[in-house]
């Protein structure tokens, strides 16, 4: 059986991080093990969250359990300051498995985030150890430098620099959020800009895509897809959660992981067990 690692923020109400990462490689039958790194509440009157680092020592314990065994892929996601990131870097700086970068990052506003220190330090450190990192439009307008990016060239320039940083395979995803007609999603390999048009989805219900997306990557490599196949099967895997997503509480409404595969169906009495 393949084994997938996620370092990640965990997500009380389960829709991302790595509730969602561990759902997503239990969908491609590949056995998830995990590392929190912080916790993701939601005030339940007012919807708003609070996120809890954990404690350095804590995090470094659990990155010791889940490397005791073999490991096929990582994953990372949200690294929630410097001091982890360059803790999480130095220990994936001696692994030799393909390792898919996450870049979860908070903040304001993407201009003013641009040169705070975590995004320093996933440049300098984290970045260059990616086989594969995955920022939507936000994401890599902080780690280009360029700030919003607004069209297709401008995911490309953003790319271009992004992959300059060390890592091998860039993917920005364009998500609705260009304002045109598809969707897009990018790849640079260094040589080649391959763009994936899909359709856009008209839902509220979308909380956890981006890390479903990682996810399905992380797990698609794991069983030994090439990077351009798991890319395109991780799209058509969200596309599927986004579709079947629902209102989980009435602040917000989650993707379904287990759309894909139909996962609701599994076990459901036939007619004749019913008690």
């Amino acid at each position: 059986m393949k084994k997938a690692v996620t370092i990640a923020g965990s997500d009380a109400t389960g829709g991302a991080g790595l509730e969602a990462d561990l759902k997503t490689f239990q969908e491609f039958g590949v056995f998830g093990l995990a590392a929190i790194t912080s916790i993701v509440t939601m005030n339940p009157e007012t919807g708003s969250h609070a996120m809890s680092p954990l404690d350095t020592g804590l995090i470094k314990s659990q990155i010791d359990s889940v490397f005791a065994g073999p490991i096929d892929t990582i994953k990372t996601g949200l690294l929630p300051s410097k001091e982890v990131i360059e803790l999480v870097s130095q220990t994936l700086s001696q692994r030799t498995e393909k390792i898919v970068v996450d870049p979860v990052l908070g903040g304001k506003s993407t201009v003013d985030f641009i040169q705070a220190e975590p995004v320093q330090a996933m440049r300098q450190h984290l970045l260059p150890l990616a086989f594969i990192t995955t920022p939507n439009l936000r994401e890599a307008g902080i780690l280009s430098k360029l700030g919003e990016l607004t069209s297709k060239e401008d995911m490309k320039k953003a790319a271009a620099i992004i992959h300059s940083f060390g890592a091998k395979h860039v993917v920005i995803k364009g998500g609705a959020r260009l304002g045109l007609e598809q969707a897009y999603d990018l790849h640079y390999d260094g040589e080649n800009f391959t763009f994936y048009p899909h359709p856009l989805i008209d839902t509220p219900y979308n909380h956890g895509a981006g890390c479903t997306f990682a996810a399905a990557i992380t797990a698609a490599l794991a069983k030994n897809y090439s990077p351009e196949q798991a890319i395109d099967l991780a799209i058509r895997f969200v596309e599927a959660a986004i579709k079947g997503g629902s209102l989980i509480n009435p602040f917000t409404g989650h993707v379904w992981h287990g759309a894909y595969n139909q996962a609701e169906k599994r076990l459901e009495l036939k007619n004749d067990e019913q008690c």
